[in-house]
C-alpha cells in the first residue's frame, strides 16, 4: 500500500498509523483485521496524535516548513491539530508559516516562539515594483503606475489585476524594452474596484469563462473527473478551456489530467466567477453538482454528505438537503466533531423549516434535535439553555408522533440537563417516566439508564436508601461489552458513570471503604476504555469522595490529574469542578501566606462552575467556601456564604448536604463573640442531627454526633455526649482508618 511505503521511513507503529490514517483518507483496509476497535473519541485523539507522530519524525530526519493558509476559515480539528503543533515546536526543527485575515481569533497567545507579523497594504514603491513584475520587467508610463497605486490602494490581488486589464487593453504598446501610451488614459474603461477588474477579467476569457463558472461552483479546489462530469464538456474542449485559465493565473493545476485537480488562485476570484452566475443557472449548477456526485462519485457522497447537503441547499432542493444534513451531523458525531457537528445540524434545521409542516418533516426534525442535543451537551455542557431547548422540542416532537424508540434518549438528555442545574424533582419524575417506558418495553437499555436517573436523582434529594437500591441494580444490569455503546447516550461510559457516582451515596450512607472501592472500580474502568470524558468524570467524582473522606492530599492528586485532561480536551464543565476542588485541598494543606491563593482558586472554580449554567451540588460548594471563611477566622463572612447555601438548597431542592449545612452554621456561631449567637450553635447541631437521622445519612449524622458532643464536653455534659455518640460509632463496620471515625474514637477516649 501506498501510505505504508510513506510512512515506513519515519519509524512509526504501522499496525495503528495506517488504519487511523486509511480511515481518515477513506482508503479502503484490505484487511478486516486491520480495524481498531475505537470509540469516535479515541479514534480522534489517536488519529491527531498519528499526524502529530508523523511531523515529529519528519523534523527529526530533516528541517520541515508546514504552511496553513486561510485560517479564517479552519475547522475546529485542525485548530486543534495545530494546537498540538504549537506546543511541540520550540523542541522541533519546524517552521510553520500561518496567514489568515485580522479577524481570526486564537487562544496561543503572546509566546516566545510565535512572531505575529501584520502585512499591510503596500507602499507606493512597493506596487511600482508589483507593477514591474506583473508586466515582465518592462517599465509602464509614470501616468498609468500612479493611477494604479492610488487606484488599488495598495491591495495585492487588485494590483495585479489592473495591470493585466491595462496590458491587455491595448493602450500600450511595446517600445525598445519599455510600455508607452497609445493615447490618453481615460479612452479605455478601466475597472474602479476589484470586483470589477475580475469580472472583466472573466469577461475576456470567453467560453473558458463558463468552466471557471462552473469550477467555481463546486468550491475553491475541484478535480478534473468531477468538472468533466458536471459541466458535460467533451475532454478537449475541457482541457483547451482549463488552459485558458491556466495561463491567465485564474487557476493553478496540481497532478495530470485526469487525475489533476484545480484551485482558484484566490477565494475573491472564485466569489467572482460565482456571483457571474445568474440564481436560475447557479441552481441549476449546484442541482447537477449534487446529482453527479451521488451517482458517480459515492465514496465522497458517503465520506463528505455536507458537500452534497450544500449543493442540494443551494439548488433550493431543501427536501433533498436534509437527509444529508442530518447524515452530515451523524458523521461528525461520530467521529467527536462535535463543533462541526452542530453546525451541520443547525444548517439542516434552518433549511427544514423551509418546508410545509407534515409528519415526514416531524420525524426529520426529531431526528435533528437529537443528535443536535448530543453536541451541544458536549460543546455547550449538560445544563446550557441551548440542550435543554433541544431535548424539550425533541420531547413535543415524540408526543407529536408517538415515537417511543426516540423517547429514550430525549428523557436522558432532559434528565441529565435538569440533574446538572439542580433540578433533582424534575429529574425524579423523569427517571420513573423512563422506568415505565423500560417496563412497558422490556429493553435492558432503559432498564439500566432508569435506575440510573433514579439513582442520582434519589442521592440529590438525600433519598440515600432508595438512592442505593437504583444503584445496586444498576451495577446487577451494566454489560461492558453490551452497554458501552450508551457512551455516546450518557457521554461518559455508563458503568464508569454509575460507579462514580454510587461512591458518594455510599459514602453518605455511612460505607466509606465499599464508597472507596466503587470509586476505585470507576478509575480503573475508565482507564481500560481509554475514553478522555469518562476519565474526567473518574477522577473529579474520586475527588469529590476524597473531599467527604477529608483526605485533601488525595483530593488534590485526582483534581490535578483531572484538570490536566480537562485542559488538553476542552472539558469545561468538569475543569471547573477540579479546580475547585483543588483550590479547598489547597486551604487545606496550606500555610496561612499561601491560604490567599488557595482561597483564590477555590472561588475562580465555583464562579467558573456557575458560569456553565450548573446548579448542581451548589450548597454543598458554598459550604466548602463558608467552611474554608471560618477556618481563617472569618465567621461572618462564613454566616453569609451559608446563608447562600441555605437559599440554594431551597432553590434547587437538593437535600443531600443539608445536614452539614446545619453543622457548620453551628460550628461558624460557636466562633462568635455574642452569648445570643452562642446559644444558636446548640439548636443548629440538633437540626443537623435530625436531618441526618430522617436521611439515614450515618457520615454526616457522625460529624453532627461529634461537633454536639463536643459542646456538651465543654458544658461538663460529659455523660450525655458519651450516650449521644456510643451508638452512632458503634454503627459503623468500616471505614476506621477515616478522619471522622479516628476523630470519634478520640473523643470518646477523651
Amino acid at each position: 500500500m501506498k501510505l505504508e511505503a510513506a510512512l515506513a521511513p519515519l519509524a512509526l507503529p504501522l499496525g495503528t498509523t495506517v488504519p487511523l490514517l486509511a480511515t481518515l483518507l477513506s482508503i479502503a483496509l484490505g484487511d478486516a483485521n486491520t480495524l481498531l476497535d475505537l470509540t469516535p473519541q479515541q479514534q480522534r485523539q489517536q488519529t491527531l496524535t498519528a499526524i502529530l507522530s508523523i511531523v515529529l519524525a519528519l523534523a527529526e530526519q530533516q528541517p520541515v516548513l508546514m504552511i496553513v493558509e486561510d485560517l479564517h476559515w479552519v475547522d475546529p480539528s485542525t485548530l486543534e491539530l495545530l494546537d498540538l503543533l504549537i506546543d511541540q515546536a520550540p523542541a522541533l526543527s519546524l517552521f510553520m508559516v500561518l496567514t489568515c485575515r485580522p479577524t481570526f481569533r486564537h487562544s496561543w497567545g503572546l509566546r516566545t516562539h510565535l512572531t505575529p507579523l501584520m502585512l499591510n497594504r503596500l507602499a507606493r514603491d512597493q506596487v511600482a515594483q508589483m507593477v514591474a513584475r506583473v508586466a515582465g520587467g518592462k517599465h509602464l508610463p509614470s501616468e498609468v503606475v500612479h493611477h494604479i497605486v492610488t487606484q488599488t490602494d495598495g491591495v495585492p490581488l487588485f494590483i495585479e489585476e489592473l495591470t493585466k486589464a491595462i496590458l491587455e487593453s491595448g493602450l500600450l504598446q511595446e517600445a525598445n524594452g519599455h510600455y508607452e501610451l497609445t493615447g490618453p488614459l481615460s479612452a479605455v474603461a478601466i475597472p474602479t474596484t476589484l470586483q470589477d477588474s475580475l469580472m472583466a477579467r472573466l469577461d475576456r476569457l470567453g467560453t473558458a469563462k463558463g468552466i471557471a463558472q462552473w469550477g467555481a461552483t463546486l468550491g475553491r479546489q475541484f478535480s478534473y473527473a468531477l468538472l468533466q462530469a458536471v459541466s458535460q464538456r467533451e475532454e478537449a474542449t475541457l482541457q483547451r478551456e482549463l488552459g485558458r485559465l491556466l495561463e491567465a493565473e485564474l487557476l493553478y493545476q496540481r497532478g495530470v489530467v485526469p487525475q489533476a485537480t484545480y484551485l482558484f488562485k484566490h477565494a475573491l476570484i472564485q466569489e467572482a466567477a460565482y456571483q457571474s452566475l445568474l440564481r436560475s443557472t447557479r441552481q441549476y449548477y449546484h442541482q447537477r453538482a449534487a446529482r453527479v456526485l451521488t451517482e458517480q462519485f459515492p465514496e465522497t457522497a458517503e465520506t463528505q454528505p455536507e458537500l452534497i447537503a450544500h449543493h442540494y441547499t443551494e439548488a433550493a432542493c431543501n427536501e433533498r438537503a436534509i437527509p444529508y444534513w442530518q447524515r452530515a451531523g451523524q458523521h461528525a458525531i461520530e467521529r467527536s466533531a462535535h463543533v462541526e457537528a452542530v453546525a451541520h445540524l443547525t444548517q439542516g434545521l434552518d433549511v427544514l423549516m423551509t418546508l410545509p409542516d407534515t409528519p415526514e418533516r416531524t420525524r426529520h426534525e426529531l431526528a435533528l434535535r437529537l443528535a443536535l442535543g448530543t453536541s451541544l451537551s458536549v460543546t455547550k455542557g449538560w445544563p446550557a439553555p441551548e440542550v435543554g431547548k433541544a431535548y424539550s422540542r425533541a420531547q413535543h416532537l415524540c408526543q407529536q408522533v408517538g415515537e417511543t424508540a426516540q423517547l429514550f434518549p430525549v428523557l436522558w438528555g432532559l434528565w441529565h440537563f435538569h440533574a446538572v442545574r439542580g433540578e433533582p424533582q424534575t429529574a425524579r419524575e423523569l427517571g420513573e417516566q423512563l422506568l415505565t417506558l423500560a417496563q412497558q418495553h422490556q429493553e435492558p437499555a432503559y432498564f439500566l439508564a432508569a435506575h440510573f436517573m433514579l439513582g442520582g436523582a434519589l442521592t440529590q434529594l438525600g433519598a440515600l436508601v432508595s438512592a442505593l437500591t437504583h444503584w445496586e441494580q444498576t451495577f446487577a444490569l451494566y454489560n461492558p461489552q453490551q452497554h458501552h455503546a450508551l457512551t455516546y447516550l450518557f457521554g461518559a461510559d455508563p458503568g464508569v458513570f454509575s460507579l462514580a457516582y454510587a461512591s458518594h451515596t455510599l459514602w453518605l450512607r455511612g460505607y466509606p471503604d465499599q464508597a472507596l472501592m466503587r470509586s476505585r472500580q470507576a478509575l480503573e474502568l475508565a482507564q481500560n476504555l481509554s475514553h478522555p470524558f469518562s476519565q474526567a468524570l473518574a477522577r473529579c467524582y474520586a475527588a469529590l469522595l476524597h473531599q467527604f473522606r477529608r483526605e485533601p492530599r488525595l483530593v488534590q492528586q485526582q483534581a490535578e490529574a483531572a484538570m490536566t485532561l480537562c485542559s488538553e480536551q476542552g472539558f469545561t464543565y468538569y475543569l471547573a469542578w477540579a479546580t475547585l476542588l483543588r483550590g479547598w485541598a489547597l486551604t487545606a494543606q496550606s500555610t496561612d501566606r499561601a491560604n490567599g491563593d488557595a482561597m483564590a482558586q477555590l472561588r475562580q472554580g465555583f464562579a467558573d462552575l456557575l458560569a456553565t449554567g450548573a446548579g448542581i451540588r451548589e450548597a454543598y460548594y458554598r459550604a466548602l467556601l463558608a467552611e474554608a471563611a471560618g477556618t481563617r477566622g472569618k465567621s461572618e463572612a462564613g454566616q453569609q456564604l451559608l446563608a447562600e447555601a441555605f437559599a440554594a438548597m431551597q432553590r434547587t431542592e437538593e437535600r443531600y448536604w443539608e445536614a452539614e449545612l446545619y453543622r457548620c452554621q453551628g460550628e461558624l456561631l460557636g466562633q462568635a463573640a455574642e452569648r445570643r449567637q452562642q446559644e444558636g450553635t446548640e439548636a443548629n447541631f440538633l437540626r443537623a442531627l435530625e436531618v441526618a437521622r430522617s436521611q439515614q445519612a450515618k457520615s454526616l449524622e457522625l460529624r453532627a454526633a461529634m461537633s454536639l458532643g463536643r459542646l456538651w464536653q465543654k458544658q461538663g455534659k460529659r455523660d450525655d455526649a458519651r450516650t449521644l455518640l456510643v451508638p452512632v460509632y458503634n454503627w459503623f463496620t468500616e471505614g476506621f482508618d477515616t478522619a471522622d471515625l479516628q476523630e470519634a474514637k478520640a473523643l470518646l477516649d477523651a
